[in-house]
């Protein structure tokens, strides 16, 4: 059964227990993760928190959806929200906090339960909302793919296995992945 947009966020919000996410107009509930997963979603939660300004920016782990269209929303492991795109939500304890707009920073960590999905599913839809930067994190693997959004839409793909990565749409911000995965 396919689920409306007014109905899916009605239905996220009145469930403050469990994530849900909808893919093409199917509900989906977040899984629980391992302590890997969680880890490195947290601490590059506060490793961005660490680098950004308040006044600009917002960071959300596991926290806040994203929508594609009106028919796919997606929480994602960590997210980088222009404090601009927010305002209209603070305040409204009634409404779902949902982005419409792209945002400049996109990441999944993987896991077993949700690999297939998150890189079949939620990562070319990261894609077309025009996110600017989206990272894959592989905790098991120690190695992170970001896809960089490029003036003409497409997207460059690069693996990265250790190092200092700078997270390029957010000047000045960068990860060291080695400690991340530490």
């Amino acid at each position: 059964m396919l689920v409306s947009q007014e109905t899916f966020e009605r239905f996220a919000l009145d469930d403050p227990i469990r994530q849900w996410e909808m893919h093409r107009g199917q509900l989906r509930e977040k899984p629980g993760m391992s302590f890997d997963h969680n880890d490195v979603m947290v601490y590059l939660g506060h490793f961005l928190m660490r680098q950004l300004d308040r006044d600009v920016y917002r960071v959300r782990v596991n926290a806040g959806h994203v929508r594609h269209q009106h028919d796919s929303y997606y929480i994602p492991d960590v997210v980088v929200i222009p404090l601009a795109d927010a305002e209209h939500l603070r305040n409204r304890p009634d409404r779902l906090e949902v982005y419409d707009r792209s945002l400049p920073f996109v990441a999944e960590v993987w896991s077993p339960s949700t690999g297939d999905y998150d890189v079949d599913g939620k990562l070319p839809e990261y894609q077309r909302r025009g996110d600017l930067e989206i990272w894959r994190l592989h905790p098991f693997e120690r190695t992170l793919i970001a896809w960089r959004r490029q003036p003409d839409g497409s997207y460059t793909e690069t693996t990265y296995s250790g190092g200092t990565v700078d997270v390029a749409s957010l000047p000045g911000v960068e990860i060291d992945l080695d400690r991340l995965f530490a």
